[in-house]
């Protein structure tokens, strides 16, 4: 069964009952109590939808541009789009300031939380929406910057997102897409690239809860770190 269709079961019930963005992780986690995988990937696209309608609210332009957005970015089928967008309105419309929402978020990880793969992928994600329009807000930027705060993503690791999401021929640094110091022995960089292949492979982010819709944020970050890659390796044979 899609998750959308789960999400679209989801999102009727918590409206019937009146619930508020603030209160729907927790609702996520009694009515999927049962069955964990199905519990994070829900999440995961309620995270998606939820966070982006708060983004597009910071950022002071509410339209139905960030819905097509995320309608482009992901697949959704045509009859759960209404779903999404019922979902997308609720979150614009809650009072709970987005804060407040992030750190429920962050709670399904743990106390552990540091660099969460999960949650990372959920930055991801938003970083995907926000360059919709083909630029990145200073009000988006903001937004994504205290995201990665609550959710405990370090600088470095903050720093490669950013980069993957800028063209590297405009001027994105590859070895911070890579996350690796400048001037790193080229076998260190290597191996490093090869461990962010395997971690980042479509199947591991399933395997953590990434529903298979979203799988753009799985192919799109390898071909940047291959991008990376192969511009530093092009560039030490030319040294």
């Amino acid at each position: 069964m899609s998750v959308w269709l789960r999400v679209g079961e989801f999102v009727s019930r918590i409206t019937k009952s009146g619930f508020g963005v603030s209160d729907v992780i927790e609702a996520v986690r009694t009515i999927f109590e049962g069955d964990p995988q199905l519990r994070r990937k829900v999440a995961f696209s309620i995270a998606m939808i939820a966070l982006s309608a708060k983004m597009a609210k910071a950022d002071g332009v509410v339209t139905q541009d960030e819905v097509r957005a995320f309608q482009e970015i992901f697949a959704i089928p045509r009859n759960e789009a209404r779903n999404v967008a019922r979902l997308y309105d609720l979150a614009k419309q809650d009072t709970s300031g987005y804060e407040a929402y992030a750190e429920k978020m962050a709670g399904l990880c743990g106390s552990g939380r540091d660099n969460c793969p999960m949650l990372t992928d959920i930055l991801d994600g938003l970083f995907h929406i926000a360059k919709a329009d083909g630029v990145l807000h200073e009000r988006e930027g903001t937004f994504l910057r205290r995201i990665a705060e609550i959710f405990k993503i370090d600088e470095q690791h903050y720093q490669s997102i950013l980069a993957r999401h800028v063209v590297l021929g405009a001027g994105a640094d590859p070895y911070a897409v890579l996350g690796v110091e400048r001037g790193s022995p080229f076998e260190e960089v290597r191996r490093h690239y090869r461990r962010l292949i395997a971690e980042n492979h479509p199947d591991r982010l399933i395997a953590r809860g990434v529903p298979e819709e979203f799988i753009a944020i799985a192919t799109t970050r390898v071909a940047a770190l291959n991008a990376a890659y192969e511009l530093i390796e092009r560039g030490l044979r030319a040294a």
